[in-house]
């Protein structure tokens, strides 16, 4: 697919796939690198490390821990805590990608592993991430690269086409039980949601407008991804105050931003 049609599909339908972004040696060494994290969250939880503020428990298990190791629903800020996924964020092709999508001055918003733990990964409601973030206008792009097969099973990711056309709105909380809806918006009609399986390495591109969601991981297999968002030049904060953000590509080669509220 040339980068026009890539373009072209994103803009249509608010998302895209691009098989086997990463090599498989990319692949293990990201691999090795959750588990070291997962490594790294035990200790923090054993010895009250300020780090253990980046690592989030799965909400609806009975227990923290299974096997010696807590049961982790998500990592923040990896990019303060791994060179690899540090690096990961600025990958050559990624980046290439959102570019062609967005613009060439990128900013990094969001850097975090989304895991869903074989057998405990609870499910995420529909919603569109827009509608937590704090940026206007909602014109972001997040990349969702899979660091192990994502399917049906494991609760890969679901999307309703062209949804990003919808406007921002409400959604709720995000983490469901797995006995709970995705979503109380019964207006909403959810059949034309469809799932976007990924094998290891591959990435989803998607809208920061569009909405989407994924089941519980049920099955014996985890579904980790590495998620990272990335604002245009024309994005500022919302409310009041200023953030600053790290500069992964352009901006006549700054190394970060200072966004102060409008």
């Amino acid at each position: 697919m040339t980068r026009k049609e890539q373009k072209h599909n994103f803009e249509r339908d608010g998302y895209l796939v691009v098989e086997n972004l990463l090599s498989a040696g990319q692949v293990e060494t990201c691999q090795a690198e959750v588990q070291r994290l997962h490594e790294l969250a035990t200790k923090c939880f054993e010895s009250d490390d300020p780090r253990r503020g980046h690592f989030q428990l799965e909400p609806y298990v009975n227990q923290e821990t299974h096997h010696g190791s807590p049961i982790l629903r998500k990592i923040e800020q990896t990019g303060n805590l791994s060179e690899v996924f540090f690096n990961l964020a600025q990958h050559p092709d990624l980046i290439k990608t959102v570019q062609n999508l967005i613009g060439e001055d990128l900013l990094l918003f969001r850097s975090t592993l989304m895991l869903k733990p074989a057998l405990f990964g609870s499910a995420h409601g529909l919603h569109q991430d827009s509608a937590y973030w704090p940026m206007d206008p909602p014109a972001l792009v997040s990349v969702s690269v899979a660091l192990n097969g994502a399917t049906p099973e494991n609760g890969c990711f679901k999307v309703i086409p062209k949804s990003h056309l919808w406007g921002l709105q409400e959604w709720g909380r995000i983490a469901r039980r797995n006995a709970e809806p995705l979503t109380e918006r019964t207006e909403i009609d959810r059949s034309e949601a469809i799932t976007v399986p990924l094998s290891a390495g591959s990435a989803v591109f998607f809208h920061s407008l569009l909405a989407h969601e994924s089941e519980a991981n049920l099955s014996p297999h985890p579904r980790n991804t590495a998620l990272y968002a990335y604002c245009p030049s024309t994005v500022r904060l919302k409310g009041s105050g200023q953030r600053t953000f790290r500069v992964v590509a352009g901006f006549n080669g700054k190394s970060e931003i200072e966004l102060t509220s409008r």
